[in-house]
């Protein structure tokens, strides 16, 4: 004869914990344009869809100080990049919105891949955020955005191959 053994704990929430509230609110994926950046706004795409979440789209346009020393329009170009992202999204939002429906929106930081995304993430007040794994090889030695985002332990973070 087997004994059931019910037992309830009180086990103590953490300060600024929301009751009623069921997962993320707003998930932010960094896009650069690189296939594992789009694998990732996909995957990023389908968490939001199914927890009707606001999909934030991060573009992090780097500072290339080194061009502007030498007189290269570095602001044109990263702006230029942005733009190109944005229409490629928005190509993309319009053929799929009959099948999906989707809230986002895309946001460009100045800065480093990481600390860009760490700012969009605070500024933006993610609950999760989803990148692409990185294609460079040094990474494995130096360590990626993802691993240094894992590393920083503010929110859940979803790297994606």
């Amino acid at each position: 004869m087997s004994k059931e053994h019910n037992e309830t704990q009180n086990i103590p929430l953490p300060a600024g914990f929301e009751r009623g509230t069921d997962g993320p609110k707003v998930i932010v994926a960094g896009v650069d344009g690189s296939d594992s950046s789009w694998r990732a706004a996909a995957y990023a795409a389908g968490l939001a869809r199914r927890q009707n979440a606001l999909l934030a789209l991060v573009y992090v346009q780097p500072m290339l100080t080194g061009g502007a020393a030498l007189g290269a329009p570095v602001a044109g170009m990263t702006e230029e990049v942005a733009e190109e992202l944005l229409a490629e999204i928005r190509a993309t939002a319009e053929r799929l919105q009959d099948v999906y429906r989707l809230r986002w929106e895309f946001h460009t930081f100045p800065g480093d891949p990481y600390t860009g995304l760490v700012k969009a993430a605070d500024d933006l007040r993610a609950d999760a955020v989803v990148v692409g794994a990185s294609e460079q090889a040094g990474h494995r030695f130096v360590g990626s955005v993802a691993v240094r985002l894992v590393k920083a332990g503010r929110w859940p973070v979803t790297v994606v191959p």
